[in-house]
């Protein structure tokens, strides 16, 4: 290893333990999150640190880090400590496909890896081109509406919003996935869901199963054409929420399947 590159990572979120993984430099990683979930295999190797928003500074300087990986804003306050502490933070702050690209190239620069996180870019890129391809084969657009979270809605984040468009559909609440802060996606009217009338409806309620029943009892969303068609639908968070590159090997092709199985039915 050059030891001009940092030796001890603990990574504040999965993302960035899956692309460690996959360029080959896990035994650079001295921590995780809690709620790493890809690779599996890095839950049993690597020590949890940390939780996703909270935890034990301590925890994470008992492992030596010489530097932390987290993201965006909600890790701001353990960012702060860790600076404060002396400890090197590179914060992430992807919201969309292109800023997914471009951490993935970003890690692999820190670690002496840039050419093999090109090559994954490169094959991302791919999968995309050949998503957007089968994508144009589809009869019409079927109109999306992405289900964050249930108490209260909350639609669909950016990079998801963007998948959805790249898999041939149109995400019904696009105007407000732009938007940096899940507070701004809350839908203080239910019946929007209604009035924008999708033909899909896809829950992915981070952090526990997506109850599609629930959804269709709904007041008043016994009319979407979604909840009429039988057109409810889970995607796991873990593939789909989690911006590296699982959303798009996992999720992208997950969204294309839907949309062309609600195309044979149509």
């Amino acid at each position: 290893m050059n030891r001009h590159l940092p030796q001890r990572i603990v990574c504040l979120t999965t993302e960035t333990v899956e692309v460690l993984y996959a360029l080959g430099e896990e035994d650079r990683i001295a921590g995780i999150s809690g709620y790493t979930v890809f690779p599996k295999e890095a839950r049993k190797e690597k020590p949890k640190v940390f939780a996703f928003t909270s935890g034990d500074l301590q925890k994470i300087l008992a492992v030596q880090p010489d530097l932390v990986l987290t993201f965006s804003n909600l890790q701001a306050e353990i960012s702060r400590e860790l600076i404060a502490a002396g400890v090197p933070v590179y914060a992430f702050n992807q919201r969309s496909v292109e800023d997914i690209l471009g951490m993935i190239a970003s890690v692999g620069r820190l670690v002496g890896a840039e050419e093999k996180a090109l090559a994954m870019v490169a094959e991302l890129e791919a999968i995309i081109a050949s998503t957007q391809a089968e994508a144009t084969k589809l009869p019409r657009q079927p109109r999306v509406y992405f289900e964050e979270w249930d108490e209260p809605q909350i639609s669909g984040i950016r990079w998801v919003s963007e998948m959805i468009g790249i898999a041939g559909g149109v995400d019904v609440f696009a105007d407000r996935a732009q938007c940096q802060s899940a507070k701004e996606r809350i839908l203080a009217d239910p019946l929007e869901v209604v009035r924008r009338a999708p033909d899909i409806i896809i829950g992915s309620w981070c952090g526990k199963h997506f109850r599609p029943e629930r959804v269709a009892a709904r007041a008043g969303w016994s009319a979407v054409p979604a909840v009429a068609g039988g057109q409810v639908h889970e995607l796991k968070s873990a593939v789909i929420l989690n911006p590296g590159p699982v959303a798009i090997r996992e999720g992208l092709p997950a969204l294309l399947n839907l949309f062309q199985a609600w195309a044979a039915r149509s």
